[in-house]
């Protein structure tokens, strides 16, 4: 192509281009992350040291957070910043997970360490994972509370970070343990230590949605009017039955499921019982919830949960429940009863959170005898809203579920899963690309020009001069 008409091609298209390129830019940079999840196990042989013969110790979850996989923790609730054409990611999570062992006589632990809201920040081909620590040190027992220590340094093995998706999806990134990270955690491994890989799953959003949206269950519904004489609005009870049941449910001997229905709400580590109705007054309450969770498996199990009702008086709260299992069936069974002295209003609002709770000997009987009365269960949330302007906790929020994404290039699948890391920041492969409309466009746009110029040299091109066939320099 000449050099007049080549110009005039590249004129219209830079044209285009700066008409198009702030749109795409905008699509791709200044990006809200609201929704996610991570999952991490810390390390397995640090938790197998914790509950082993050795320390005879455990582990609880606090905050929302789940078991998931073999040894996992899941934390919840992402919120962050994502550019997509510089490809720097930002994301906290919610929850948190302590370990106890080598308890004293007087009942106190020797080793007490507690990993909460985990954060995340990459920057080019490595990342950082941040993480609030409380921690007794070993031999002087001095207990040292940090906020968003760099625990662990990331590797994204070549992963590129820039593209304009839904989601960021980063699958099993090699962890190692800093020198701040090896201090907080009590000295028990030092800096450069192998930690377990980490994997996280976030929602991006466009810049104008900076607002988090709720859930349906999570504020008030503007049907709904305020009440007076200690009538309830609105309510709802959080409660994960038992995490060590649920495990034993969806593992190897069960392989068993659980269903919900009648508008229950799965958080991950609880479930949520909404459209709490009733009375409260004076810190004693008297209330209903909608909602029913159903457990199956292998070996007969199959253990329907409804009608959830709790109590509180005097500052002791019980809850209830119908219940259908093999071999008993009963209506308004008393499950477990927990703690509740803290169940006062404000602002038309009283709550209660992670409550210890207790089964009770009716509650032994519907499980089948699985566990004893006195057992520890799964902790009680519960919040109930006698004006509308109330708005209740929110559930949980894990994101989109993430679909797989492929092994980016240059990298070797392996069998341990340490060493493979995938992103995954478009809705393709993650190369940074415009907007399909303004692409196509784009192209649209570009090939008219091209073809008013080819129009034009036809008419002033001599008869016999042949037409090129390519535009190669």
């Amino acid at each position: 192509m000449p050099a007049r008409p080549r110009a005039l091609v590249a004129v219209f298209c830079v044209a285009v281009l700066a008409a198009l390129l702030p749109a795409a830019a905008a699509h791709a940079a200044s990006r809200t992350v609201q929704g996610g999840r991570l999952d991490w196990g810390v390390k397995s042989s640090f938790q197998s040291y914790v509950t082993g013969p050795i320390a005879k110790g455990s582990y609880s979850l606090t905050g929302g957070a789940a078991t998931v996989g073999s040894g996992g923790f899941r934390f919840h609730s992402a919120t962050g910043r994502y550019d997509g054409d510089t490809g720097a990611f930002q994301a906290s999570f919610s929850g948190g997970v302590r370990f106890t062992g080598h308890r004293t006589a007087s009942g106190a632990y020797q080793l007490d360490l507690t990993l909460s809201r985990p954060s995340v920040r990459v920057s080019g081909s490595t990342g950082t994972l941040y993480v609030d620590v409380t921690s007794k040190a070993k031999g002087t027992g001095t207990v040292t509370t940090s906020s968003q220590v760099p625990f662990a340094s990331l590797s994204l093995g070549g992963i590129d970070m820039r593209g304009g998706g839904t989601a960021v999806v980063l699958n099993n990134l090699p962890a190692t343990l800093t020198s701040q990270g090896a201090k907080s955690f009590a000295g028990y491994y030092t800096a450069g230590t192998a930690l377990d890989p980490v994997s996280l799953s976030a929602d991006v959003r466009a810049a104008a949605s900076t607002k988090p949206t709720r859930r349906p269950s999570a504020t008030k519904s503007p049907a709904k009017k305020e009440t007076s004489g200690g009538k309830l609005v609105d309510g709802a009870v959080d409660w994960g039955v038992r995490r060590t049941f649920r495990e034993y449910v969806t593992g190897d001997i069960a392989k068993g499921k659980w269903t919900l229905s009648a508008g229950a709400e799965d958080g991950g580590a609880l479930f949520r019982f909404p459209d709490g109705e009733g009375t409260f007054d004076d810190g004693d309450l008297r209330a209903s919830f909608a909602g029913a969770v159903r457990f199956t498996g292998a070996h007969g199990l199959d253990l329907r949960l409804s009608g959830v009702r709790v109590t509180v008086e005097d500052g002791k709260g019980t809850l209830y429940a119908d219940v259908t299992a093999s071999g008993f069936t009963g209506d308004k069974v008393p499950l477990v009863s927990f703690a509740a002295k803290g169940l006062k209003e404000k602002d038309g609002l009283a709550k209660v959170t992670e409550a210890p709770a207790k089964l009770t000997v009716e509650g032994a009987e519907a499980f089948g005898a699985m566990y004893r009365a006195g057992t520890a269960m799964d902790p009680v949330s519960l919040a109930v809203a006698t004006t509308d302007d109330a708005e209740l906790p929110a559930l949980p929020d894990l994101g989109s579920a993430p679909t797989p994404s492929a092994t980016p290039d240059g990298a070797t699948a392996s069998a341990d899963p340490s060493a493979e890391a995938v992103a995954s920041t478009s809705d393709d492969d993650g190369v940074p690309a415009l907007p399909l409309g303004l692409a196509a466009g784009f192209v649209l746009l570009a090939g008219a020009a091209l073809a008013v110029v080819t129009v034009r040299r036809r008419r002033t091109r001599p008869a016999d001069a042949a037409a090129p066939t390519s535009d190669e320099d």
